[in-house]
């Protein structure tokens, strides 16, 4: 009987082994580390070569390889293919929620004889700080046996307002390459026909909202001043009219009107909601009230009080 156990194992071994010989090998996948330097990938004239990046991305290519290079998105996945040789080219790929940057330099060479086909690319982060700008601190309560549980509320070491202002910033002001990436920041739409003429309506400027962010209850909005004067303008952001948690100008003055400096940006910080709700409601250039008889002006019947006896 042993033997017979023997026999029937050993035989489903060879089964085993046979077919395992004729499984295909798995294609290898090439790994890059995002250490913030570019990741070099080589492409091949006429093949197609996947990079993995499991993320929504928007992807960023020269006009002058777009007629030479095919670039497609989904899933995560970026399918790149050249019709034909591309020089040392840079591609920009810029995550969607975060507004990180991946930089990738590409070149496309004609297949040589015997070249094996290129393997797939996975982007994987690498090594960053503990602590980075904007994000929450880790903190812990120890209970009396020792055993740590979560704090219910993150905290932020940076706050939150001054985390959406300096990211608004670096957005409109700084090369996107070194717009530092901040968890849980999203762009937001902007309402359509925000009035504006009571945000700062004593001094002659025109403003225009430009974009918006969101990180948590907080909204940032940027709101572009240009001055319409022929005379130069101090800023000061007190003077704002609204319900702001903050208010922050990128300059303190304007050039009068005509000049490059006779614009500027204003990052208005706004809890709970945009800032459509925390505009002051536009005024009636007219005073009604002016037509009004003065009896009925001060909320008097025409023709007098009427007294009793």
């Amino acid at each position: 009987m042993k033997s017979l156990v023997k026999r029937s194992s050993a035989a489903v071994l060879a089964r085993l082994l046979l077919c395992l010989a004729f499984v295909p090998a798995a294609h290898a996948i090439e790994i890059l580390r995002w250490e913030r330097l570019p990741l070099a990938v080589p492409l091949v004239v006429g093949q197609e070569r996947v990079v993995f990046i499991e993320r929504n991305v928007r992807i960023g290519v020269p006009p002058t390889v777009g007629e030479q290079l095919r670039v497609q998105s989904a899933g995560g996945a970026i399918y790149l293919r050249a019709s034909a040789p591309v020089p040392p080219t840079r591609l920009q790929l810029q995550d969607v929620e975060s507004g990180a940057l991946i930089l990738l330099d590409i070149a496309a060479e004609p297949a040589k004889a015997g070249q094996p086909a290129l393997e797939p690319v996975r982007i994987v982060e690498g090594d960053v700080p503990a602590t980075r700008y904007g994000e929450p601190v880790k903190t812990a309560a120890t209970v009396d046996d020792d055993v740590e549980r979560a704090a219910p509320a993150a905290k932020r070491a940076t706050p939150v307002a001054v985390v959406l202002t300096r990211y608004a910033a670096q957005n409109l002001y700084a090369p996107l390459r070194t717009v530092e990436p901040v968890p849980g920041i999203g762009r937001v739409n902007l309402r359509r026909g925000l009035e504006f003429s009571t945000l700062l309506p004593t001094l002659p400027v025109r403003a225009q909202a430009l974009a918006a962010w969101r990180l948590e209850d907080q909204w940032v909005t940027a709101v572009k001043l240009t001055n319409t004067s022929a005379r130069g303008l101090d800023l000061d952001p007190r003077a704002l009219q609204g319900d702001f948690l903050a208010a922050t100008l990128q300059h303190p003055n304007l050039a009068p009107a005509g000049r490059a400096a006779d614009t500027t940006v204003v990052y208005l910080v706004t809890r709970g909601h945009g800032l459509a709700e925390s505009l002051l409601p536009k005024l009636s250039p007219i005073d009604a009230t002016v037509n009004l008889p003065p009896a009925a002006a001060a909320g008097q019947a025409e023709g007098g009080a009427r007294h009793e006896k």
